[in-house]
């Protein structure tokens, strides 16, 4: 999995948010997830973490096929495999 993602909201005229690229790309980060992928945040805890993480839990539920609680305990699962990571201030 050599696949990276960046978004620099500030530095262009249209703000792009993290979130709006992962919800775009749905289908392909889900199956990332699946094939063992790793998350890590960094930046603003709010609103910005908060945002992704709900971006990510409804992405989960929606290409997983999984309710509400389902799907905060996969993502708890990539917790505590090491496989989500946050760095927020």
């Amino acid at each position: 999995m050599g696949v990276t993602g960046y978004s620099f909201s500030r530095d262009q005229q249209e703000k792009i948010y993290v979130q709006h690229k992962i919800k775009k790309e749905a289908v392909e980060f889900w199956q990332w997830l699946e094939a063992g992928a790793y998350i890590y945040i960094s930046g603003s805890k709010d609103p910005m973490s908060k945002d992704v993480e709900n971006t990510l839990l409804d992405v989960i539920q929606e290409q997983g096929k999984k309710s509400a609680e389902e799907a905060n305990a996969y993502l708890k699962k990539l917790k505590d495999e090491g496989r989500y990571e946050k760095d927020v201030y």
